[in-house]
């Protein structure tokens, strides 16, 4: 059965039945089969992976990056997230060639990091002041 995009001045699409059978679940799909095939162990990365990955992204982009900014990214990576400290590679090198430099140095991550929060801060803001935004 095809899904249809809801309209509010159409009626809400049906439920999803599982196929030869009068159960409800989410994506036709029985419950207990779709906790079996969603549930991936993970485990965070360590210290060494994060620098390794931020390395391999900043050589494929093009990066030069100084081995102190590398640990500095790296640990804004593990303690915040490698998403965030990845996003941070491309503001680095504007930064640092701004300056006149090639290599993003630890002063340009430093910079950066204070020009863009991560999520989980942005989250924390966001619940701390939620008062003082238009909701």
């Amino acid at each position: 059965m095809e899904r249809r995009p809801h309209h509010p001045l159409l009626p809400p699409p049906p439920p999803l039945l599982h196929r030869g059978t009068d159960v409800l679940a989410p994506h036709g799909v029985p419950v207990d089969l779709l906790d079996r095939m969603l549930i991936i162990r993970t485990l965070p990365y360590a210290l060494e992976e994060v620098t390794q990955i931020l390395a391999i992204r900043a050589r494929t982009e093009g990066i030069e990056v100084e081995d102190a900014a590398l640990v500095k990214l790296a640990a804004l990576g593990e303690s915040a997230s490698l998403r965030y400290a990845v996003q941070l590679l491309t503001p680095a090198r504007i930064v640092a060639s701004t300056a006149g430099r090639e290599a993003v140095s630890a002063a340009d991550v430093d910079e950066v990091h204070r020009l863009f929060i991560d999520a989980k801060a942005s989250a924390k803001i966001l619940t701390e002041q939620g008062d003082r935004y238009l909701l």
